[in-house]
């Protein structure tokens, strides 16, 4: 599929399931009205809920919406040859290579997640996406071979970018001419904090915003409660809520493996590519969800304890003081597991 960003997190604004939360029996005033605005960005699709707004305000809003989106994925997408990204790709040169402030702050933020996993979340990794059919190449016929892996290992690694900032403007600069850079596991993130902002700047005070599988909110709902996120069961059988969580002005990011995959050769392929054996993942943490200060740093956390597998990302969850929810596969099964920090955020579900 022609699709910019392929992996798919399940994240469902709480206001949209029944039960979320009981209606009042008592009479109330005329509450203030919620708007919910749709559009399709980066293979996947945006959502504004927004309170109180007249019709003028919906109609301009969602062209604004639409317009910043569609100029983030020209920014970031690796499906677009002439994107500002794969122009820095398809460069063979090693020197400083000018990019905008915002594409700055998402590489910079990138290598720093990906530090902080130990290499885990590479957003080199581009080669091996490709290699295994989750960009824009084609999906293979056959098992990639190991020699084809280890090519494509040798153009990765966050070692050879690097960002500079010189009098005050802002450079990539690649150390290997054929580095791949891929953002898709943070460009969900970078446009859901990029909504909120957008937001701010409309005065829009009271709002939950989405991109995929990244939200941000702000202020309460029409119920005057807060925004509550159900987190979906990891399974493409049902459509069921694991739990339910109040983000509270937070960025929330989940990341799952268990319903972007192919069948080759017998197998499950998950579209989660470990950097270290080149290979798709196959242990059984099957879905990762992180709430933190931004979408952005959600989004590249989930996917780095995602490659990581359970006990090591147990481990670096530890280690950060991160708000992380995962789900292991037993068999047939779930079984979930939190951190302390994510707990608070917590309003129902299983332990």
């Amino acid at each position: 599929m022609d699709m910019t960003f392929l992996r798919t997190a399940f994240l469902t604004t709480c206001v949209l399931l029944s039960g979320c939360d009981s209606a009042s029996k008592t009479p109330e005033v005329t509450k203030p009205a919620a708007t919910v605005l749709e559009g399709k960005t980066m293979g996947t699709y945006w959502r504004v809920s927004a309170i109180d707004l007249n019709a003028a305000q919906q109609k301009s809003l969602r062209e604004r919406v639409q317009a910043q989106l569609d100029a983030d994925d020209q920014l970031l997408t690796t499906w677009k040859s002439d994107s500002a990204l794969m122009r820095f790709n398809h460069s063979q040169s090693t020197t400083l290579w000018p990019v905008t402030e915002a594409m700055a702050d998402i590489v910079t933020e990138s290598l720093r997640i990906g530090a902080k996993t130990y290499g885990a979340m590479d957003i080199t990794v581009g080669p091996l996406v490709n290699l295994w059919g989750f960009g824009p190449d084609k999906q293979p016929v056959k098992t990639p071979t190991q020699a084809q892996i280890d090519a494509a290992k040798a153009r990765t690694g966050l070692q050879h970018l690097t960002v500079v900032n010189q009098s005050g403007k802002q450079f990539l600069q690649k150390d290997i001419p054929d580095l791949y850079v891929d953002l898709s596991t943070v460009g969900e993130g970078y446009a859901a904090d990029h909504l909120a902002r957008l937001m701010e700047q409309e005065g829009i005070s009271r709002y939950l915003v989405s991109v995929g599988g990244a939200l941000v909110s702000r202020g309460m709902n029409a119920e005057g409660k807060p925004w509550r996120v159900a987190i979906q069961k990891p399974t493409d059988r049902e459509n069921a809520v694991q739990a339910i969580v109040d983000i509270n002005g937070h960025g929330i990011s989940t990341s799952g493996s268990y319903r972007n995959y192919y069948e080759l050769d017998g197998k499950r392929i998950s579209h989660v590519i470990d950097p270290q054996s080149g290979q798709p993942i196959q242990h059984n943490l099957v879905s990762v969800t992180v709430i933190a200060p931004t979408a952005l740093e959600a989004d590249g956390w989930d996917t780095g304890l995602m490659v990581l597998g359970p006990e090591k990302a147990k481990e670096v969850v530890r280690e950060q003081g991160l708000a992380v929810y995962m789900i292991t596969k037993e068999g047939e099964n779930f079984k979930t597991w939190m951190s302390p920090q994510f707990a608070g955020f917590l309003v129902s579900g299983k332990n």
